[in-house]
Order: structure tokens, then C-alpha cells, then sequence
């Protein structure tokens, strides 16, 4: 019987590159956020009544880094050369390019983009790991809603701004 589990047998010996992912991960988001800061610009700009304190920016990606590292690592040792590990590095590239653009270079309307196409790679890497990863597929849901309710509260600020 074939097991469900993606994850090799091995698990200590697998242990490094979740610690791998991880470090990569949060270590590269939280650099990019810190060198990205919304700033006086940032507080200077109109925004829509649903647009949620500061604060609340950095614990939820932080939750949402490590979610995205587990089901990255996951799909790594499941596949590593899968069209479904292409498309976690893309919307990883993307996810780290959004705050530059939107942060640092003023760009919202690019940003919104890069947030868009992000969000239809987070939808295909759900829709490509549910069969033979559901695990991996279902960490990823709690950053497709937060992706879209990041759109949402991009879009606005553009259209306010």
C-alpha cells in the first residue's frame, strides 16, 4: 500500500533542509521586510477603511514564511524537479519582489501585478499539490486569503492614491 505521505521515511535525515527552507524563507522575507519599511510615504497616503495596523504585518508573515517553507520543503523531497516546485519558487520570487516595488520604488500599480500573478501561482500550487500532497496544498490556503486580501488593500491604496 502506497503511503500518503510524501515525506521520506527518513525523516531526521531530511531534517536539514527544513531547517534549510526555513532559514531561507524567513530569513529573506524578514530582510526584504526590514530594508522595505512603509515609512512617511506610506503613512502619508490615503487608505481604505478595512486597512489593518502595521503591527499586524510582520507576525502574520512570519506564520505565513513558515507555512510556505514547510510546503516548499515538502514538495522538494516529494518532487523536486516538478512543475509544482517551479511554481513555488516563482510565487516566492514574486512574493519577495512586492515589497520593493510597493515600499521602496512607490510602484502600486506594478506591485498589484506582481501580487495578481503571484496569486494565480499560490492558486496552481494548491490545485497541483492536492492529489499527491494535501498537506502541502492546504498550508498554503491561509496565504492564498491573506494574497487576496493583500490585492484588495493594494488595489485600494492605488485607487485612492
Amino acid at each position: 500500500m502506497k503511503s500518503d505521505n510524501p515525506i521520506s521515511p527518513s525523516f531526521p535525515k531530511d531534517l536539514p533542509s527544513l531547517v534549510l527552507f526555513l532559514a531561507v524563507v524567513l530569513g529573506v522575507g524578514i530582510t526584504i521586510g526590514v530594508l522595505n519599511t512603509p515609512g512617511a510615504w506610506y503613512e502619508a497616503l490615503q487608505k481604505p477603511p478595512f486597512n489593518p495596523p502595521n503591527w499586524v504585518f510582520a507576525p502574520a508573515w512570519t506564520i505565513l514564511y513558515i507555512l510556505i517553507a514547510i510546503a516548499g520543503w515538502r514538495t522538494f523531497l516529494r518532487a523536486p524537479d516538478s512543475r509544482v516546485m517551479k511554481i513555488w519558487y516563482g510565487q516566492m520570487v514574486l512574493n519577495w519582489i512586492w515589497s520593493p516595488l510597493f515600499f521602496t520604488l512607490h510602484f502600486m500599480w506594478t506591485a498589484f501585478a506582481v501580487i495578481a500573478v503571484m496569486l494565480y501561482l499560490i492558486l496552481n500550487f494548491i490545485g497541483g499539490s492536492w492529489q499527491p500532497d494535501r498537506l502541502s496544498a492546504q498550508l498554503f490556503i491561509p496565504y492564498a486569503l491573506w494574497t487576496c486580501f493583500a490585492g484588495v488593500l493594494n488595489l485600494s491604496l492605488a485607487l485612492l492614491n
